[in-house]
């Protein structure tokens, strides 16, 4: 639930980036700074849409599985995308600078979620 959720999100955000937003980044930055917050808004929804697709794996998976490796990936995922899209997007319409050092934090997260999905779907008992 919580990535097909997030999934949607993406999807509206990215159309708001893809309509509307460009004009009142131009109007309100200088326009290399317009053109670059664009496009880390967009850089957000595509891994939000990514990892939403993620989440959505996790959550299948767990039906059939209850590993704690599968389960943290989920987490991760929600972490990184909260961490790494959310201040994206934040980041892009507004002058703070101060997220810039927690990016990181949100993209090895994404990293570390996507390395346990692996570890539990290997180690996963099989079905009989």
């Amino acid at each position: 639930m919580i990535g097909a959720v997030s999934a949607a999100v993406a999807v509206g955000l990215g159309a708001i980036g893809a309509h509307g937003l460009e004009g009142w980044l131009e109007r309100t930055f200088e326009p290399a700074a317009a053109s670059a917050r664009l496009e880390n808004w967009q850089t957000a929804a595509q891994y939000q849409r990514f990892h939403a697709l993620g989440m959505v794996v996790v959550g299948l998976l767990l039906q059939r599985s209850t590993s704690k490796w599968i389960h943290a990936a989920g987490w991760l995922m929600l972490l990184g995308t909260a961490l790494f899209s959310g201040l994206l997007y934040v980041y892009a319409v507004s002058p703070a600078k101060w997220m810039g050092p927690i990016f990181p934090i949100g993209g090895f997260s994404f990293i570390v979620a996507w390395l346990l999905l692996g570890i539990g779907a290997f180690t996963q008992a099989k079905p009989s």
